[in-house]
């Protein structure tokens, strides 16, 4: 299948590593001219090196609203406008919801939710203008089935599906769409750290916790980031335009609910 998106400028967050750095790739791969950011310069730049020679990387924490637009506005200059966005970013701290501090719920709610305001507010009038516009935003299945280890991520990732919606409908008339995708339990460094917490708890190894996450999950295994990417992928091609407003869970079947 003919993608339809080679050429296109495409902008994806935290993409150093991960999921964000799998999408990167794969679009990449279909002919993308990418952009990616990530906080760490080291890891960003060998990131970038990874994806393609062509792909250029910026140092933003996507927290800081000043960050974000100077992202937007380098690659505008070095690329030009966007016409796929993939945000993306790091899990808010784990902990029960007693420990979780009020710092800890601002920075969540800033890194979590408001970039995603803010990102798509950037590129969403380049995007009406020329009639085409991708926008997916990564999130995790927490936004359907809260965890009581994350209460931070499953409180913003729950806005964050209404927000999907309400983006989906205003711009679909200008050719754009929104959709949201929801990791499962996948193999990234966050996944790790999960496990860490897990196995602390449970008197085991994280090794064995990550083991016992994925044999829970119906497919009997942990997602690999390449697995979501390409979920990602597929909603930002041009065969993919009648699908908006989705909040689209790739977890292996292991989310119970039905809504």
């Amino acid at each position: 299948m003919d993608f339809g998106i080679s050429g296109k400028v495409a902008m994806v967050a935290a993409a150093s590593k991960g999921i964000g750095l799998a999408t990167a790739k794969l679009l990449a791969a279909e002919g993308c001219h990418v952009s990616i950011c990530a906080r760490n310069e080291e890891i960003l730049e060998h990131a970038a090196a990874e994806i393609s020679p062509e792909t250029r990387s910026y140092c933003v924490d996507v927290s800081d609203p000043e960050d974000l637009a100077w992202w937007v506005e380098q690659t505008v200059a070095d690329l030009g406008a966007p016409a796929i966005l993939v945000t993306n970013t790091g899990g808010p701290p784990a902990g029960n919801f007693t420990q979780m501090t009020d710092e800890q719920w601002k920075e969540g709610f800033d890194g979590t939710l408001m970039n995603v305001v803010r990102l798509v507010r950037l590129v969403a009038p380049n995007m009406q203008s020329a009639g085409f516009g991708r926008i997916v935003h990564v999130t995790s299945l927490v936004a359907k089935e809260p965890s009581p280890v994350l209460p931070i991520s499953s409180t913003f990732r729950a806005g964050l599906m209404a927000l999907t919606r309400l983006q989906s409908t205003e711009l679909a008339q200008h050719g754009v769409t929104v959709n949201c995708v929801l990791p499962g339990h996948t193999l990234t460094d966050r996944q790790r750290h999960l496990a860490e917490i897990r196995a602390q708890k449970e008197g085991i190894s994280p090794e064995d916790a990550l083991a016992k996450q994925g044999a829970d999950t119906p497919i009997g295994r942990l997602a690999t980031p390449e697995e979501i990417g390409a979920a990602i992928t597929f909603l930002c091609s041009v065969p993919a335009a009648y699908i908006t407003g989705v909040n689209l869970l790739v977890d292996g079947g292991v989310t119970k609910g039905i809504a």
